[in-house]
Order: structure tokens, then sequence, then C-alpha cells
């Protein structure tokens, strides 16, 4: 009779443990338009990756695809749509639909990609959200590169009209507005084509942080550097998720993963231009000279700029966020990294 007792209440067990739940793995992609040797791609993406599927223990995995399912700017909308489960680029590949973007790209912010993404993040949280531009995503960050410096193959650098009539190649966002205003021409195309830009003779310079001269190997193209504190401008970057994705995981791993994304990864984002900015420059030794923008450049391009802040803070009202309260928010968090 024991034994058959025993029997019993092992089958029991058995039978409970098959009737328990197996959550089963959620395995996610992450499309991506960067050379995987890109740091951004082997420093922020591919440890993003690791540490989703740590938090989560293994529960939730994600991939990098290994070739781009399209250009850089079709990037969000394949968040958007599900044809990638994560992905990430630069709201300003997306002329016109992100205005918020602009409280974190407009010149002389700081030094410190980190600080400045930081921020960014608390002020996204806190404020721009608010907007509702990235409501059809989930948003796992948004931070920037280091601060964008000027790079010219030939030039007085402590001239103070050192742009006017200068073909620069610029990117989106508020990169264009600032070349035009300072009287350079600008030049568009992606980062890939800086070098057949400046190589062919169509570009005689560039606005772009130090890590990005280094990485697309401009550093032969470009004789002349003038570093302007706090830098000529910014671009804003996005890592966001499908939104169906997201909510089809469980509220354990969404709390799992909100604990290595946002400050978190904006942080790790920016600690990465950081360094690799500090890379870029050491590599310009012997090559490319540069030379701290003088106090004449900085009064007249602060003065030269001031019109397109005010239009760029006006532009962030049109959404509903009061745009001076939040740049004022982005300076104050920027100042107390300090």
């Amino acid at each position: 009779m024991k034994h058959l007792k025993t029997t019993f209440l092992s089958a029991l067990a058995v039978a409970a443990v098959s009737a328990a739940p197996v959550i089963a793995e959620t395995k996610l992609t992450v499309a991506n338009w960067l050379p995987p040797s890109h740091p951004l791609v082997s420093e922020v993406i591919v440890p993003m990756t690791e540490q989703i599927a740590e938090a989560t223990s293994g529960e939730v995995t994600a991939t990098v695809l290994p070739a781009p399912l399209g250009p850089p700017p079709a990037h969000f909308d394949f968040a958007v749509n599900g044809v990638a489960d994560i992905t990430f680029g630069v709201q300003g590949y997306n002329a016109g639909r992100f205005k918020t973007t602009n409280i974190a790209e407009i010149p002389f912010l700081g030094d410190s990609a980190e600080a400045i993404s930081v921020a960014y993040w608390r002020t996204f949280d806190a404020m721009l959200k608010d907007a509702g531009e990235y409501d059809d995503v989930k948003v796992l960050a948004v931070f920037t590169h280091g601060p964008g410096e000027i790079f010219l193959k030939d030039g007085d650098p402590s001239d103070v009209d050192l742009l006017k009539g200068t073909k620069l190649r610029v990117g989106g966002g508020i990169v264009h507005e600032v070349a035009s205003t300072l009287g350079a021409v600008p030049v568009e195309g992606p980062s890939s084509k800086a070098y057949e830009l400046l190589s062919q003779g169509v570009a005689d310079g560039i606005l772009f942080p130090y890590e990005s001269v280094s990485f697309f190997k401009l550093i032969p193209e470009l004789e002349v550097g003038v570093s302007v504190p706090g830098g000529l401008y910014n671009t804003s970057f996005y890592i966001v998720m499908n939104k169906a994705k997201w909510e089809s995981l469980t509220p354990d791993q969404q709390e799992a993963i909100d604990g290595v994304t946002g400050e978190a990864l904006a942080r790790m984002a920016g600690q990465m231009w950081d360094r690799a900015d500090a890379a870029g420059r050491d590599a310009m030794d012997g090559a490319t000279v540069i030379t701290p923008a003088t106090e004449a450049q900085i009064t007249a391009w602060s003065a030269a700029l001031k019109p397109v802040v005010d239009a760029k803070l006006a532009e962030v009202s049109e959404t509903g966020i009061d745009g001076a309260a939040a740049l004022s928010m982005l300076k104050a968090e920027i100042a107390a990294q300090q």
C-alpha cells in the first residue's frame, strides 16, 4: 500500500510539472545598416542584445541581421511595420518627421556625448515623448554622437568667414541649416559617400565628429580641423522596437529590458562616442591640424546661429511641448553631470 501511495504521489508530481506553463524563448531581429565593425554596432547594439538576453535569463534573445534590409531612412518604419523587431537610426534622415530632436542637435551644447545623451534621454522621458512622435514604437533609447567639428581640405582656421563659399558635406538634421547659415554650400550625401565626395572635389570639407572622420578614412583628405567648444551641432539617434512585439512580452520581461535600455543604453552609447572621438582625434596626429575656434569665431557664429536655434525651438513647440523649457531641462541635466 505504501508503495502504491508513493507511486501515486510521484505521478501527481510529474503531472504538475507537465502542466506548468512553459515560457517559450522570444527571438527578436535587429536591423542594421552600418558595417559590423562600426562602434555603434560593435560597442552598443551587440552589447545591448547580450544584456537583453542576460536580463531576461535567456527568455528573450536578439540577433543582428547580417545584411541591411534597406536604406537608413527606412529603418524607423521597419520597426513600425514589424519588418524588423528592433531598429536604430538617425531621426534627421526622415526630414520633417521628428521635431523634438531639435533640442539635442543645436550648437554649443557640450563636449561629452555621454553627458548630452543621458540628459537627452531624461528630457525625452520627462517631456519630449508627450509630443507623440514615437507612439507607434517602443523607444529603447535616444542619444547623440559627439560634438560636430569643422574639417576642411585647406583654409585659415582662424578666419571668422572660414566657411563662406565652402562646399560642405552634411547629413540630416540641423547641420544643414548650420552650414548654410554660416555661408557654406551644403552638399547632401550619406556618411558612406563622404570619401567619394571629398576625394572627387565635390565637397571641400565636412562637418563631422572626430570618430567619423577616422572611421570613414577621411583624414588624408582633410588638412584643417577646427574644434568648436560644445560642438557646432550634434546628431540625434534612436533605438526603437516594434510595438506589437513589445506588447507580446510578459510584464517581467518588459521590466527586465527596461532595466538595460533607456538611460542605461543612452549612457552606453554616449560613452562609446566619447571613446571613439578620442581615438579619432589621436589618429589625426601628424595629418590633420586641429585648431581651437577663436573667441571672435564663437561670438560671430553664436550670433549668426541664434535665429536658427530660435526657429528650431519654435518647431519643437509646434508639437505641444514647450521648446524653451525642454532646452532648459536638457542644459540643466548636462550641467549636473559635469
